[in-house]
């Protein structure tokens, strides 16, 4: 067979049935466009609790800066152009600057801004329409429309044909996050209008939510999606379902408060002493709040979440990672798989890569996620070269390919963590080169004593192949003095050495290390490479 078309069988077996029926559907059935004025509006019982607000967007009253990059959009054709990503084109129809820091001082500029989204962007026509800018925008207006008045006629029934319109467009050939976004939304106009109509949007969102919470939050509190990032984007998520049901005086949808917890103390152990969120999976800073943030939100709300300290080693057995925190030294180690079965597409090839701070600062990292689309560069930046972990031959441990997909998967096992006195150990497996000449295996170990961290890596099989070990650093590192296998390293005044034991060849290469959408910086990567037969060991002693 073809290599594409194994890809894709490989990929398409992981599928569930309501996948592949829906998107038989949505070629030949499409939603009915239903202009008829909106329900009346429900009275509330409570005001909005003040929601958590992202960075200003809106710079002008045409001008939005998303993914660090700007943009005018002065035509009705900008809301569609042809030379932007569609994510950029996305978050222009997510209206989150409504509800963004200091958004009330650009209140003339947002009221500008609906009716110009109306005029220009007609029914069901392109971007603006898709189901998941449709929810999020959707819940930015509700938001928006509860703390303000003088609201249009108008306004009100394009956000009920809006609503209309996704409810018969709801994203089963994707489920995971996005259909939860459009369960969302489904929720928040539910309860915002009133009547007949708008209960059947609440009823169908309340539907699918507790269809999803149980599978989507683990019972680790992990998302089960295994991304930081979009963890932390559907914690908030709950806590906005949350603080609507507050609103209407409604019952809460049953565990929403336990999981939302639950989810905080998961957020707590994947963060770094800076605060932000370790880079495993689609993971990036300045798209989803901080865990300060959603912490302060939590506590708004009166979940009785309370602050905690952090094990010494903590293991989310559900989800997979490893935490070891010892007197200055952070470690955060993925164990886990690459994500469900059915919807892996926001996983990378970073079977059993670790994250390091050392002294508060970040140390070795995985290189993030600077792009969202199919191009090569999120293909390199998906595969395994750019994270902290084992290549062999120069083949994924995953077959990530096409932006969002996956076909074979490295599967973990012989996960073990031992903890003696003060000493800390933990190892993992993985059989994602298995499919390689020689049913190659890689084995890691971890082990934390006094002012050091040490790394065995062995990789067992047979034949002769390329094995390379990557350790990214953060560019705020400094590396000098590259000799016999080792190297010293520098963060702010603290010197850190790291040595490599084996049979190879360290060299220091120059990379890119991308904490942001549209955002790549210079960075250095440490690089031991060898040629050789099976089986092979490496030691890595990191010290400080």
């Amino acid at each position: 067979m073809p290599v594409k078309a194994i890809l894709l069988f490989n990929t398409v077996k992981y599928l569930k049935f309501i996948q592949i029926a829906n998107r038989v559907k949505r070629k030949f059935i499409k939603p009915i466009i239903n202009l008829s004025s909106a329900p009346e509006i429900s009275s509330v019982g409570n005001q909005l609790k003040p929601v958590i607000k992202c960075q200003q967007k809106m710079f002008d009253d045409n001008i939005f800066r998303f993914l660090n990059k700007e943009f005018s959009v002065k035509t009705s054709e900008d809301w569609n152009a042809d030379g932007q990503d569609r994510l950029w084109l996305y978050n222009l129809h997510y209206f989150d600057d409504l509800n963004a820091v200091s958004s009330e001082q650009r209140i003339d500029w947002h009221y500008d801004l609906i009716q110009k989204w109306i005029d220009e962007n007609p029914p069901g026509f392109k971007n603006g329409w898709e189901p998941y800018p449709s929810s999020l925008r959707i819940v930015n207006w509700v938001k928006w429309f509860l703390l303000n008045s003088n609201l249009k006629q108008e306004w009100l029934d394009s956000l009920a044909s809006q609503t209309r319109f996704l409810s018969q467009n709801l994203e089963y050939h994707l489920l995971g996050n996005h259909l939860f976004a459009n369960a969302k939304a489904l929720i928040f106009a539910g309860l915002y209008f009133q009547g007949t109509e708008a209960d059947e949007w609440y009823q169908t969102g309340m539907k699918i939510l507790n269809k999803e919470l149980p599978e989507q939050v683990l019972a680790d509190g992990g998302n089960f999606e295994l991304s930081p990032m979009y963890h932390a984007i559907f914690l908030e998520d709950l806590l906005d379902l949350i603080n609507i049901h507050q609103v209407y005086d409604k019952s809460q949808p049953a565990n929403i408060a336990t999981k939302a917890v639950q989810m905080l103390e998961w957020l707590g152990v994947m963060c770094h002493p800076d605060g932000e969120i370790s880079f495993f999976n689609d993971s990036t800073l300045g798209v989803a709040p901080t865990i300060s943030e959603l912490t302060d939100y939590a506590k708004q709300l009166d979940l009785g979440y309370k602050d905690r300290e952090l094990s010494d080693l903590t293991h989310l057995q559900k989800s997979g990672y490893i935490r070891l925190e010892k007197k200055g030294l952070t470690v955060i180690a993925d164990v886990a798989k690459i994500g469900p079965d059915y919807i892996p597409g926001h996983g990378h090839a970073d079977a059993l890569s670790f994250e390091i701070s050392l002294f508060g600062e970040r140390l070795i990292v995985n290189s993030g996620i600077s792009t969202y689309n199919t191009s090569l560069e999120r293909q390199k930046q998906r595969g395994t070269l750019s994270h902290s972990t084992i290549t062999v031959d120069d083949i994924d441990s995953s077959e990530v390919w096409s932006g969002f997909r996956v076909a074979k998967r490295a599967n973990i096992f012989s996960v073990i963590n031992i903890k003696a006195d003060d000493n800390f150990k933990f190892s993992a497996c993985h059989d994602g080169y298995k499919r390689l000449k020689g049913k190659i295996v890689h084995c890691r170990e971890w082990s934390a004593s006094e002012n050091l961290l040490e790394i065995v890596d062995k990789i067992t099989g047979n034949g002769e192949h390329k094995i390379t070990s990557v350790l990214p650093l953060h560019p705020n590192t400094v590396v000098s003095n590259v000799r016999n296998n080792s190297v010293d390293l520098k963060i702010k005044e603290n010197k850190i050495k790291v040595h490599f034991e084996g049979n190879g060849v360290l060299q220091v290469v120059s990379s890119q290390y991308h904490p942001e959408f549209g955002l790549s910086i210079d960075n250095k990567q440490l690089v031991y490479s060898y040629n050789g037969d099976l089986p092979f060991k490496i030691t890595i002693k990191i010290s400080w």
